[in-house]
Order: structure tokens, then C-alpha cells, then sequence
């Protein structure tokens, strides 16, 4: 049964279905597990047996009477912080909202649960979701599943190492500049950054209303595609008979590859090897209008959250990481008027990069220039938690900025993923294409 704990989300729903697997006794697995694991308080937040139980409980009887909802119905998962459970703790790591407890649930895990999920807790996430790195010393630091002294990444820390050290069978997050991919890259799972809107943000606690996203940190893209259609609630996309010959996949030379380290530049190399000798053509491409894009990306994320966080963060600031507090105030000086100029500046950006990789199927890079750091090191010195933590969110901002979906997928290198990004609202499409990458890359 321990064995439970390292299956796909797919591949328990199969079970499940096939009358092999007790919805019981896999959540009991959990669970026990949880309580038990010596980074428990480190991972989750709060963990909701209880309601754990109940869920567990009616999916057993649903799949004894033929009537399981969807085909993850009684798959146990993880709930970053930030989404609303009705009379459960919603803090979004953060002692400004310490207590805080809401009375119904966001809208995705009402999806979710319609569908059948079960609901083992919430987990740590970086203050507010805004950080990279997952480190939090106000609540928690999740450990790296591959570096105990390192950080997971972040801001969808716990998520991503609930599912890392066999304490979920898929973790929900959020992503605002890389914070589902920068975590399931740097602990070996597959996570995926839905276009913005797609899902919904009702019950989610906001850090940038303009860039926020709902995506599933998973073992798969089976899973990321499963979680995806029941978190929408909708039927999955079909991923079946695909393959990378004749995909078109483009190298972005703008930015990306630049001071990226030597583990992760060879780990890239290598799944870019790995890619084409599966039949995908590769072509380099430059698009300078990148380097505006990310001039201005730093007034438009510190005045949205700003904007949302300014009133609570006023009335304590001495409650705060200092380093997050720093961040989130520096939308104080953003004008209107830049404001505005940023946004038109970045939606024709947006237009000319739609255009400009249209043709391909995915643009490719790797999914972080750097590893994991030194959880200690980015306690003790300013300097270092500053530069790593923008180089930690660079590669994946570009999706963010740039408005499309995209997905990062293990290399079989430790903590080093490659990142496939789509065009808007074509997850279905990236989706097809990313299981391909993922066989050529086993």
C-alpha cells in the first residue's frame, strides 16, 4: 500500500476504478504518512483529516455503486494556502492573515470536489505568494525533495513537496510570475501554468489580479491534464497517439539562456538532444521585445499587489519578511500614468510574440537558470536572496508576461526541468505535445 503514495494521480484513479484500490484505505495511506514524516509541519499548514475522511468515504461508496464522478474521483490532493476552504484556515503564508478562516470554498475546489478529489490540507507557500524561492521564515520552509538544506521553490512550495515526498498524489497551485513551474521543476514533477482566466481566481487569495493563474503540480502530464478538466469542469483532452515528429519547437535566444548555470544549461542541452532525435525540428529564434517587456515587469507586479495588499500591510508591516515587505511596497512609488504606459506597451509586446511564434508548437528553455539555494544563505544575506530570487523567476516570467500557458517537465537531471510554452488558451495543444516530450525524455 506505501507503494500508493509513488503512483501517478491517473494511475490511482485506474486503480480505483478497477476495484483495486479502497478510496479508505489510499487516503488512510496518506494521511498516516503525513502525521508521520518528519518535514510534516514543514510542508503543511494545516492537515484536514476530517474532511479527508468524509470525501474518502462517499468515493468508496460511489465506486462500489458504479457511480464515480470523474475518473480521479477519491484521489487525494494538496491545497496551496491561498485557496478558500470553507471553515479551514486560509492564511496564504502569512501572519497578516493569521486566522483568517473563510466560509465556502474557491470555486476550483468546489470544481474539484464536485469531481470527487479529496482534500488532504493546505500547504506552505512563500509570503503572499511573492517569491520564488519558497523560503518563509514568518510560517515555513518546505526542504528541496532533492536538498533537505536547500528551498523547494516557490511561491507553491508545500504543493509541490507534498507530491515530492509522497504526502499527496498532486498538489494545486498558483502561478503569478513561475510559481507552480520553479517548484515542480526543482523537485523533479511536471506542473502546469494555465493561461490567465482560464481558471477561475473566485476564493483565491490574490497577490497580482493581472498575472495570477490556478495550475496543478503533479508526476505527469496525464495528471496535469486530468486536474486541469476537473478544476475547469469539463472533459480532459485526449493525449493519446501523439508524437514529436514534424513538431515545431522553438529555442528562445532572448534573455533565458543568459548566466544560467552549468546544471541546468547541460540539462537543457541534453533534453534538447533528446527532443530531436524523437523527430522535433528546432529552430533558435531572437525576440528583442522581450528586454521591454521585463523593463517594465517590476512596476506592473508591485502595483497590482500593492494595490490588493496595501491596507493590511500598512497596519503591520512589522509582521512581515522583511524582504517581501520590501517587494510589495515598492508598488508605493509606481505613478499611474507608468502604470497604464506599462500595460500598453506590454499588451503590444504580447501581440508581436503571439505572432512571432505562431508557427511553432511550443517555444522551449529551461525552466530555471539556477538550482536550489542554501536555505541559510538566503536567511543570512540580502544581497544573495535578491539576485537569486530574480533569477529564480526569470525564465518562467516570460509566460506570464507574454499571456500564454505553459508547462514544465522533469530531464531526469535533479531539480533542472525544460519549459514548453504555448500560445493563449491552447493548454490542450501544449498539453499533446508535452506527453510526447515527456516519453522522449524517460
Amino acid at each position: 500500500m506505501q507503494d500508493w503514495r509513488w503512483m501517478t494521480a491517473a494511475d490511482l484513479g485506474r486503480g480505483i476504478g478497477a476495484g483495486e484500490i479502497d478510496p479508505i484505505a489510499l487516503t488512510e495511506v496518506y494521511l498516516d504518512a503525513i502525521d508521520a514524516h518528519e518535514f510534516r509541519d514543514r510542508i503543511y499548514a494545516r492537515v484536514t483529516h476530517d474532511r479527508a475522511r468524509a470525501e474518502a468515504k462517499a468515493s468508496s461508496a460511489r465506486a462500489k455503486a458504479g457511480m464515480r464522478r470523474s475518473a480521479l474521483d477519491g484521489v487525494p490532493v494538496s491545497w496551496k494556502d491561498l485557496f478558500d476552504t470553507a471553515g479551514i484556515g486560509t492564511e496564504a503564508g502569512t501572519a497578516l492573515m493569521q486566522g483568517r478562516v473563510p466560509d465556502t470554498d474557491a470555486e476550483v475546489l468546489k470544481a474539484a470536489t464536485a469531481a470527487g478529489l479529496v482534500c488532504l490540507g493546505k500547504t506552505h507557500m512563500s509570503e503572499i505568494a511573492f517569491s520564488g524561492l519558497g523560503l518563509n521564515p514568518i510560517t515555513a520552509t518546505p526542504p528541496c525533495v532533492n536538498d533537505h538544506d536547500a528551498v523547494a521553490g516557490g511561491s507553491s512550495s508545500g504543493a509541490a513537496t507534498s507530491v515530492a515526498f509522497g504526502l499527496a498524489a498532486a498538489g494545486i497551485g498558483s502561478d503569478t510570475g513561475g510559481s507552480v513551474r520553479i517548484p515542480s521543476a526543482w523537485n523533479d514533477l511536471v506542473g502546469l501554468k494555465t493561461t490567465h482566466g482560464r481558471l477561475s481566481l473566485e476564493g483565491v487569495v490574490p497577490l497580482c489580479l493581472t498575472f495570477d493563474t490556478v495550475g496543478p503540480l503533479c508526476r505527469s502530464v496525464e495528471d496535469a491534464n486530468l486536474l486541469l478538466a476537473l478544476l475547469e469542469g469539463r472533459k480532459p483532452a485526449d493525449l493519446t497517439g501523439h508524437s514529436l515528429d514534424g513538431v515545431r519547437l522553438m529555442v528562445l535566444d532572448t534573455i533565458v539562456p543568459d548566466d544560467v548555470r552549468d546544471a541546468p544549461r547541460d540539462a537543457f542541452e541534453g533534453a534538447v538532444a533528446r527532443l530531436k532525435a524523437a523527430g522535433a525540428q528546432i529552430e533558435h529564434r531572437y525576440f528583442c521585445q522581450l528586454f521591454d517587456a521585463f523593463r517594465v515587469t517590476g512596476d506592473l507586479y508591485a502595483a497590482d499587489s500593492y494595490g490588493w495588499w496595501r491596507d493590511l500591510v500598512e497596519a503591520h508591516p512589522e509582521r512581515m519578511f522583511p524582504q517581501i515587505l520590501e517587494r510589495v511596497r515598492g508598488g508605493k512609488s509606481v505613478g499611474g500614468a507608468d502604470y497604464c504606459a506599462g500595460w500598453n506597451l506590454l499588451r503590444d509586446i504580447r501581440k508581436q510574440y503571439h505572432a512571432e511564434t505562431a508557427q511553432f508548437d511550443a517555444v522551449i528553455m529551461p525552466t530555471a537558470p539556477i538550482l536550489p539555494p542554501n536555505a541559510e544563505r538566503l536567511l543570512s544575506d540580502d544581497d544573495y536572496y535578491k539576485s537569486e530570487n530574480l533569477l529564480a523567476l526569470r525564465n518562467t516570467r516570460v509566460a506570464n508576461l507574454m499571456d500564454v500557458c505553459s508547462v514544465t517537465l522533469p530531464t531526469g537531471v535533479p531539480s533542472c526541468g525544460i519549459m514548453l510554452n504555448g500560445q493563449n488558451g491552447t493548454e490542450e495543444a501544449l498539453l499533446r505535445v508535452a506527453v510526447a516530450a515527456e516519453r522522449a525524455l524517460k
